[in-house]
């Protein structure tokens, strides 16, 4: 208890207030914005000084005779979006803190509220308008906002955010990852204006189970009493009326006649939801998804999914993927590839993603940041990855691309991660049944020379089995895929989620020699002959779309930081293996 009071007294100290982020908004591309993208001052502050000195105050000297050490106004300049490890030089191995500042002008409005909206800020932000706090935020790739409507001003306003980047313990991810630590605010920044009462979050889906019923519900906010809330597809002739509980909910069940989405027709309609003072508009798909047996069904048909993992890496500038033409480019190459199915790793990608894949018809695996080793123990790193597991739900849960809600990548087997799994497994499927859940594991056991068995404890909670391995690169031969039998201890459709090798692009040699593009295209025609004898195979996601930046990876020449077991490079050149790959699924698509 002491210790907890001398925490308050200190945040009191700094002029900051307790954690208290609002609700997330949903569907921010389509609301009123008014963009803080584009260039901030910014003071990188390793020993993170700012607090004592109270930069969120973006003081001035009074007189010449008062001690300000610091000025934002003088000092250098990030652009947001992005990180600040690939825009200075000298900030590329950086991890702590760095304080960002935008002045900017308002103009007021009557009956309109307001918040500011950050995509995403890797890893603890603390966020200050006009010298005020507004609270925190923990995890580097989800989304939060902050009601403003009291705190901004008619005019000149300065908004300050401290984000620290430095790598904990108890964080989601933990200490240890292999892709880059991208500081910074690096997805869009913006206010948002809403009504008094407005449309808050949403959910029209498909009924579990039915291709002909929409079932869902509406959230409003700042409504205490009932409501009348409109539910409309024009184009299917739907037009619905709710009244809100006395919390703003209503929940609805209707049947429609609709046409489904899929990756060969992602038919989208215009859902328009109004309750009088807001109207909000979504581009929404409607496709059912479940696992039988060891068959995916989508639409209530087998689906086999061809597909690729990849991080949010912008192509050929490098550094964090944030904008629109990121993504055109990453699922570009992926439909090129032959893909119906891409793994988003290992965090939520930007909401840019998720909807192009809306659009182009690639069904989507997304996934919270538990990854490896982590405080399993820690009831603290468990609600932070119930709260990241929460606003990656809510952003994208009227996506019909997503169809997987992934729990966590190549954790080890012990009682406590079992214990920590099975109830982020819990809370997902309270927060949305209507997808399914699965995990990308990697411990198997030998049962012979030849033989390995998938048998981890938490493939019985799980709907669809991820397995990670690196047969060929990391143990084993490539030949000796040819000799390998799978056996899964679960009736369950199976996911190889990860395999591969590195190359640097352009580097040529015989196709048992290492790291060179020959050796990996040996690899995957071994691997691939393997993984079509295995039974419950569901689809496959090899490791990597495209090469991306890892602190991990040291070889000079070859790896030089990054990890080059991308089918393409960071420049957009295309591999051997690219093209192996790509026959295969041209291949696995052609008609029977």
């Amino acid at each position: 208890m002491r210790r907890l009071l001398f925490l308050l007294v200190t945040l009191a100290s700094f002029g900051y207030a307790a954690a208290n982020p609002t609700t997330l908004i949903n569907n921010i591309p389509n609301r009123t914005t008014i963009s803080l993208n584009g260039p901030w001052q910014a003071i990188v502050d390793p020993y993170e000084t700012g607090l004592n000195a109270r930069f969120y105050l973006n003081a001035k000297p009074k007189d010449k005779r008062e001690l300000v050490e610091y000025d934002f106004d003088k000092s250098d300049v990030l652009n947001v979006p992005g990180d600040w490890n690939l825009q200075k030089k000298e900030l590329f191995f950086y991890e702590g803190p760095v304080w960002y500042k935008k002045s900017f002008s308002y103009r007021k409005r009557e009956h309109t509220r307001v918040f500011v909206y950050f995509g995403a800020a890797n890893y603890f932000t603390r966020v200050y308008l006009n010298g005020q706090a507004l609270g925190d935020h923990e995890g580097g790739f989800t989304p939060f906002n902050f009601e403003i409507t009291d705190e901004i001003r008619e005019g000149n306003n300065f908004l300050v955010a401290q984000v620290n980047n430095a790598r904990r313990r108890d964080g989601v991810p933990s200490v240890n990852t292999d892709w880059w630590n991208y500081g910074g605010l690096t997805r869009d920044v913006m206010l948002v204006e809403v009504p008094e009462t407005f449309i808050q979050d949403y959910f029209v889906q498909l009924a579990k189970g039915s291709s002909h019923e929409i079932s869902g519900w509406v959230q409003l906010s700042g409504s205490t009493s009932e409501q009348q809330v409109t539910v409309e597809i024009p184009e299917a002739a739907i037009k619905q009326s709710l009244t809100t509980d006395a919390a703003g909910r209503a929940e609805f069940r209707f049947p429609a006649k609709l046409e489904l989405w899929s990756p060969g027709n992602p038919k989208l309609y215009d859902v328009v939801l109004s309750n009088g003072s807001d109207k909000v508009h979504d581009s929404v798909g409607f496709r059912t998804i479940e696992a039988r047996g060891t068959q995916i069904l989508l639409n209530g048909k087998p689906i086999f999914l061809r597909g690729i993992a990849l991080h949010e890496e912008a192509p050929v500038r490098g550094g964090r993927a944030f904008s629109p033409e990121d993504a055109q480019t990453l699922l570009g190459w992926a439909r090129e590839l032959g893909c119906n199915f891409v793994r988003l790793t290992h965090y939520p990608h930007s909401e840019n993603m998720t909807r192009l894949a809306d659009r182009m018809g690639l069904l989507v695996w997304s996934e919270i940041p538990v990854y490896w080793d982590i405080d399993w123990e820690n009831l603290g790193t468990l609600q932070n990855a119930e709260n990241q597991l929460r606003d990656m739900i809510a952003r994208d849960h009227n996506r019909a691309s997503v169809i997987f809600w992934s729990l966590s990548n190549e954790t080890p087997v012990k009682p406590a991660r079992l214990t920590f799994l099975r109830q982020l497994a819990d809370r997902a499927r309270q927060l949305d049944a209507s997808r399914l859940i699965t995990s990308a594991l990697n411990h198997v056991d030998e049962a012979g020379p030849d033989t390995r068995v998938l048998n981890d404890p938490l493939g019985e909670y799980l709907d669809v089995l991820g397995l990670n391995e690196y047969l060929g690169w990391y143990w084993g031969r490539s030949e000796d895929a040819d000799r390998m039998q799978w056996k899964i201890a679960w009736d369950k459709p199976l996911i190889m989620s990860e395999f591969g090798a590195d190359s640097p692009y352009g580097k040529h040699g015989d196709a048992d020699e290492r790291w060179t593009e020959e050796y990996q295209a040996n690899l995957y025609q071994h691997q691939l002959k393997m993984l079509k004898k295995i039974p419950s195979l569901a689809g496959l996601s090899p490791w990597v779309l495209m090469d991306f930046h890892s602190p991990r990876r040291l070889l000079p020449g070859t790896q030089d930081y990054y990890n080059r077991k991308g089918l393409v490079s960071n420049l957009g050149q295309h591999k051997q293996a690219f093209n192996v790959l790509q026959e295969f699924y041209r291949a696995a698509d052609a008609p029977k």
